[in-house]
C-alpha cells in the first residue's frame, strides 16, 4: 500500500471517530519512520484510550512482528489498548485484538486478509460499543 493510501485511510478513520459524539482521535504522521514505539492512530473516548495500527488495502497485509512490539510497548506505557485496523478495498474497517492476529507461515511477521478480519475481528460499531456482536464458531 502507498503512503498517500494509507494516510488517506488513516484520516479516513480519524474522521470516523470524530463523527461519534465521545470521540476523538489523532494521526501520528509518519509513525513508522521513527526510532520509538508510536501507533498510527491515537483514540480516546467514553473512558478508552485507544492504539491503533492501520493496514489497509487489496489481498493480504503483512505486519512485522517488530510493528507489533512496538505498539504492545507504545500501548503499556500510555495505558492504551492495541488494536489493529484493517480496511480492505470496499469493505468496512473492522479491528483486531493483538492476540488474535495470525501468524505468517514463516512466524516472522503476523498476516490479515478479508476472511481472517471478518471471523475474528469486530466492526467499527463495535469497538466503540455501539453493540456487541455474536460470532460464531
Amino acid at each position: 500500500m502507498s503512503k498517500a493510501k494509507g494516510s488517506r485511510l488513516e484520516r479516513e478513520l480519524i474522521n470516523k471517530f470524530f463523527q461519534e459524539e465521545n470521540f476523538i482521535a489523532l494521526r501520528a504522521a509518519g509513525s513508522g519512520s521513527t526510532p520509538l514505539p508510536c501507533p498510527d492512530l491515537l483514540v480516546g473516548g467514553n473512558g478508552r484510550v485507544l492504539a491503533i495500527e492501520c493496514k489497509g488495502g487489496k489481498g493480504s497485509r503483512y505486519i512485522k512482528k517488530t510493528q507489533i512490539e512496538e505498539l504492545l510497548q507504545f500501548s503499556k506505557r500510555f495505558g492504551a489498548e492495541p488494536w489493529v485496523g484493517a480496511r480492505f478495498d470496499n469493505n468496512p474497517w473492522f479491528f483486531i485484538q493483538i492476540e488474535n492476529l495470525k501468524q505468517s507461515k514463516t512466524g516472522n511477521n503476523f498476516v490479515v486478509d478479508l476472511k481472517y478480519a471478518k471471523s475474528k475481528g469486530i466492526t467499527f460499531d463495535e469497538l466503540i460499543g455501539k453493540y456487541k456482536q455474536q460470532k460464531l464458531e
